[in-house]
């Protein structure tokens, strides 16, 4: 009990430290957090109505774009903050209360409170401008978003580990998970690309991220091909690889 006491206090203080490293003392940190999704989604928007007349569902270019992106953010944003956590906070880890693990969770809470704050405004925000009343179905949207947080935690606790022992792994990991954000249905819909390529489509978990988060919003949607099956077994297993690798790598994760 003791030790969970230790725990929970060494991440309420790395937490404390992370939103400061991260946003600053100023709001204009929090500010950023918000416009930066909302730039990107505004932009999609924008490019999307001048080559086409409607969106692959719904009537709304905006509610479309947001949805796949801030989906897809969930995984991207999580793997990429957590990626560095122990690198981060490496002169910490010589006091012996603070464990490699308390700043990878540290940064996990930061992270999904972050996503979650900016999806609720921005998807808040586009629906209240919408001429008809959007029906949300919040049991996918949060199973959704919970597959996509621990996708991208236990990625991340693998990269903690891989990152410090193989830099060349680094750089060859930032150049295949670059493409994910142009082939994972951002910007269309998975189950409408034609066989054989679609099978290869449905391999990549975000991909039934991104159809689940949008099924929460267009109640129309079938979403053909949406394997939750598959998307559970996948991120659970990362998670589980990435628990195994980070506890049998406390050594590396000190001293690296």
């Amino acid at each position: 009990m003791s030790y969970l006491c230790i725990h929970v206090r060494v991440v309420g203080a790395l937490l404390v430290r992370e939103m400061s490293t991260r946003f600053g003392s100023k709001p204009g940190g929090y500010i950023w957090a918000l416009l930066d999704p909302a730039a990107h989604i505004l932009l999609m928007t924008i490019i999307f109505k001048a080559i086409a007349r409607a969106p692959a569902l719904g009537t709304s270019f905006a509610l479309f774009f947001a949805t796949g992106y801030i989906a897809f953010q969930f995984y991207s944003a999580m793997s990429s903050y957590l990626n560095s956590a122990v690198r981060a906070n490496r002169t910490l880890l010589n006091y012996p209360n603070v464990a490699p693990i308390d700043t990878v969770v540290a940064r996990f809470v930061l992270q999904v409170s972050t996503t979650s704050l900016v999806a609720f405004i921005v998807l808040g925000a586009i629906v209240a401008t919408m001429r008809v009343e959007a029906s949300i179905h919040w049991p996918a949207l949060l199973e959704a978003a919970a597959m996509a947080c621990i996708l991208g935690l236990g990625v991340a606790m693998v990269n903690c580990v891989l990152f410090l022992k193989y830099p060349l792994y680094e750089q060859v990991f930032n150049i295949v998970n670059r493409p994910l954000f142009l082939i994972s249905g951002v910007f269309f819909l998975p189950d409408t690309i034609p066989a054989p390529y679609r099978d290869l489509v449905f391999i990549n978990p975000l991909v039934h991220i991104i159809m689940g988060f949008r099924r929460g919003f267009y109640p129309e949607y079938r979403a053909i091909g949406l394997d939750m099956n598959y998307l559970y077994g996948i991120a659970f297993l990362t998670l589980f690889t990435g628990m195994v690798v980070f506890t049998f790598s406390r050594k590396t994760l000190r001293n690296e």
